[in-house]
C-alpha cells in the first residue's frame, strides 16, 4: 500500500520548539514507516496560496485575522484534501493573560479551526481547553504531545547527586518567566548554588538587572540544548503560559530533576517525574527551589523512566490521527 503524502506548512522557520518538532518529523524512521513528509515554507498572512499536491496537508502557522484569508482558500483550493493544524501556540493560560477581546479570539478560533478535519492539541491540557472552550469540537480534536529526538538526551551522564546547578532554559521572554524565577533564587541563602540561564531574548537587560550581580546566576547565552542539559543537575521551567514544553521531556530524558510551573501543557510532564509549583508566586518558587536543593539522590522520580517511550508515542499518534483521516472524509 503506498505510504500518504503529508505537506506541513510553516510560516516562521526560525530556529525554536517547532522547527525542531518539524526535523524530528521529517528524519525520524518511525515517522517514514506510514507517510512521506514534507515541510513547505509560506509567507506569513499571504492571501492566498497556490495549489498543493499532496494527501494531508498539516497547518503550523499562527491563527489570527490577517491569516484567515489565507486558511480559507486553503480550505477552497483543496476540497478533497484532508486539513490538519497543529496548534502550537495558543493556551488557557496565553488567552488569561494576552487577550483583551475574549470573545472576539473565541470566535476567530472556531471560525479558523472549523476549516480543519482534525485540529491537534500539543498537550493534553491544551486539548481539554479547547473543547471545554468551545474552540474545537470533540470529535475533531487529537492530541500528539510534541517530541524530538531525545537519543542523545538519554546519554548525558547523570547528573550530580546533590543539585548544585539549576538550569534554566529557552527565550528571554516574558512568557518564560524568568523574571519570578531570578527574584526566587536570589531569596535563597545557599551560597554553593548556581542558577545558569540559557537563551536570548528581549528581556536579557532586564533580567540581568533583575539579577542585580548576584555571583550564584550566571547567563550564559544560547547554547544547543544539549549542551545546556549536560551541565545542570534539575531543569526549571515557570512559564507564564506554555502550550507543552520540549525542555521538560528533555529533562527527563536526561534524568535531571524538574520543576514545572503548574499551568496549561506544562501539567502533561507531572505524570512523567516532574514537580509541580502551583503557586506563580515568588515565595512558593523561593519555596520549591528550596525543597529541590534539600533533595537527595533517593528523591529522583522513578516514573522519569517513562520518557524512554516519547518517541514512539509521538510516532503512534501521527499514524492513527492520519489513518482515522482516510475514513473521515
Amino acid at each position: 500500500m503506498q505510504r500518504p503524502t503529508v505537506l506541513h506548512l510553516i510560516d516562521d522557520t526560525t530556529a525554536g520548539g517547532v522547527m525542531r518538532v518539524l526535523d524530528h518529523i521529517r528524519t525520524a524512521p518511525a515517522m517514514a514507516t506510514f507517510a512521506d513528509h514534507h515541510i513547505q515554507p509560506v509567507q506569513r498572512n499571504k492571501i492566498t496560496l497556490p495549489r498543493l499536491e499532496a494527501d494531508v496537508i498539516v497547518s503550523h502557522l499562527a491563527i489570527s485575522w490577517r491569516a484567515l484569508p489565507m486558511l480559507l482558500a486553503l480550505r477552497l483550493r483543496h476540497p478533497k484534501v484532508s486539513l490538519v493544524h497543529v496548534e502550537h501556540s495558543y493556551t488557557e493560560a496565553f488567552v488569561a493573560l494576552n487577550v483583551r477581546k475574549k470573545g472576539r479570539f473565541a470566535t476567530l478560533l472556531r471560525m479558523a479551526y472549523g476549516l480543519f478535519d482534525r485540529v491537534v492539541a500539543v498537550s493534553e491540557a491544551q486539548g481539554k481547553w479547547l473543547v471545554n472552550s468551545g474552540a474545537v469540537k470533540a470529535r475533531a480534536l487529537c492530541v500528539i504531545r510534541s517530541c524530538v529526538d531525545l537519543s542523545a538526551f538519554r546519554g548525558l551522564a547523570a547528573p550530580a547527586p546533590q543539585v548544585r546547578v539549576i538550569g534554566a532554559i529557552g527565550r528571554l521572554d516574558r512568557q518564560k518567566g524568568f523574571d519570578t524565577l531570578i527574584e526566587a533564587f536570589r531569596q535563597t541563602r545557599n551560597p554553593n548554588v548556581a542558577l545558569h540561564i540559557y537563551g536570548e531574548g528581549e528581556e536579557g537587560l532586564a533580567l540581568s538587572a533583575l539579577a542585580e550581580g548576584d555571583p550564584r546566576i550566571q547567563f550564559m547565552g544560547f547554547v544547543d540544548p544539549l549542551v545546556a542539559m549536560a551541565n545542570v543537575d534539575a531543569v526549571v521551567m515557570p512559564s507564564r503560559w506554555e502550550a507543552y514544553g520540549l525542555v521538560a521531556i528533555e529533562a527527563l530524558a536526561a534524568r535531571r530533576k524538574l520543576l514545572v510551573a503548574d499551568i496549561d501543557g506544562l501539567r502533561d510532564h507531572i505524570a512523567y517525574g516532574a514537580q509541580a509549583v502551583q503557586d506563580q508566586s515568588v515565595a512558593a518558587w523561593k519555596n520549591e527551589i528550596e525543597n529541590l536543593l534539600a533533595q537527595g539522590p533517593a528523591d529522583t522520580p522513578a516514573s522519569a523512566a517513562r520518557a524512554d517511550s516519547f518517541e514512539a508515542e509521538f510516532a503512534k499518534s501521527w499514524q492513527e490521527m492520519l489513518a482515522g483521516l482516510n475514513t473521515h472524509r
